[in-house]
This record gives structure tokens, C-alpha cells and sequence, in this order.
């Protein structure tokens, strides 16, 4: 695994829009993901976390417009989906402090215990969203119809093209 994806898991954690349903990123590789080295540092080049935490969060935002639009909700569905995109915009504020507070730019591989650090808010910041936004997705997915279901549902790729597919269980992000 690479530094580039130990950022990605951090900003997924720092920016988890509509954190209704988690990440299912192997866990279990925590060491293999703290001992990996910046590609961008490597080379001799700036990498800057804040911007890509900005980035993941916009792209979050934007699944979650996708995801509304896809699901062509009924009048009856409406009251139980803005309960969820309220605590989602709640969720994503406090995302968007956390990557406002993320170094601007970094030339060099931070050490070991630095990198587990980083893993470790990710995953706190992770579960903060997840519990704030999870009583409402709860409730919206009860009123879905089971076509509905299925959409949201349906894995998503995560990381653009060529992204590995972290979101196996679906849902908006």
C-alpha cells in the first residue's frame, strides 16, 4: 500500500461527507499501510493533504447528489432523506474544519508513529461521522422501496478511474 492511499483512508476519515455507510477498507493491512513511503515525497515533490481532503469531501458531497437523483424519491420520502442531508451537512462541516486544519503542503514521509497517528484520527474521526449520521440513513432506508434498495445499495468505485473498490457495501459516502 502506499502513502497515497494511508492519505486517502486519513482524508476518507477527515471528510467523510455522508458518512452513513463506512469505508470496507482492509483493516487488517494498518501495518503495511504505515510503513509506506509518499510516492510524491519520494520524488522529490510537495504532497498536500488539506487539498486532497477537500477533494474527497466534494466528491462525497456530489455522490450524495448522485445518489438523490438516482433514488427518485416520493413526496412521502422527502421529510425522512432531508433528516439524513441535514446530519450529513453537519458531518461534512466538521470534515471540512479537520481538512482546513490538514498540512497545506508536505515534502517529507512523516516517521512510523506519526503515520499510525494519522491512521488511527482517521478511523476516530470515521466512526464520529458514522454515528452521527447513521440513526438518519437508518430511517430513510426504511421507507425506501426495495428498487431503491438496491441502488443504494449497489458497490461503488472509490478514487476515480482505476480506483479500487473500497466501498463494497455501497451507499452514499
Amino acid at each position: 500500500m502506499s502513502f497515497r492511499f494511508l492519505l486517502l483512508v486519513t482524508a476518507a476519515g477527515l471528510a467523510f461527507a455522508s458518512p452513513a455507510l463506512a469505508l470496507d477498507n482492509d483493516s487488517d493491512d494498518m501495518l503495511e499501510i504505515a510503513q509506506a513511503a509518499p510516492p510524491a515525497a519520494a520524488a522529490g515533490r510537495t504532497f498536500s493533504p488539506k487539498s486532497m481532503c477537500q477533494d474527497m469531501l466534494a466528491r462525497r458531497i456530489g455522490n450524495r447528489a448522485y445518489i438523490k437523483a438516482r433514488l427518485e424519491l416520493k413526496p412521502e420520502q422527502m421529510s425522512a432523506w432531508n433528516a439524513f442531508e441535514k446530519a450529513s451537512d453537519e458531518a461534512n462541516a466538521k470534515s471540512n474544519a479537520r481538512c482546513a486544519a490538514l498540512p497545506a503542503e508536505m515534502k517529507e514521509r512523516p516517521n512510523y508513529v506519526d503515520r499510525l497517528s494519522m491512521e488511527e484520527d482517521a478511523m476516530k474521526a470515521r466512526v464520529a461521522s458514522i454515528e452521527a449520521v447513521k440513526p438518519t440513513l437508518t430511517a430513510l432506508y426504511a421507507v425506501l422501496s426495495p428498487e431503491q434498495k438496491a441502488i443504494l445499495d449497489k458497490p461503488r468505485m472509490a478514487g476515480g478511474p482505476g480506483g479500487r473498490e473500497m466501498h463494497k457495501h455501497g451507499g452514499p459516502r
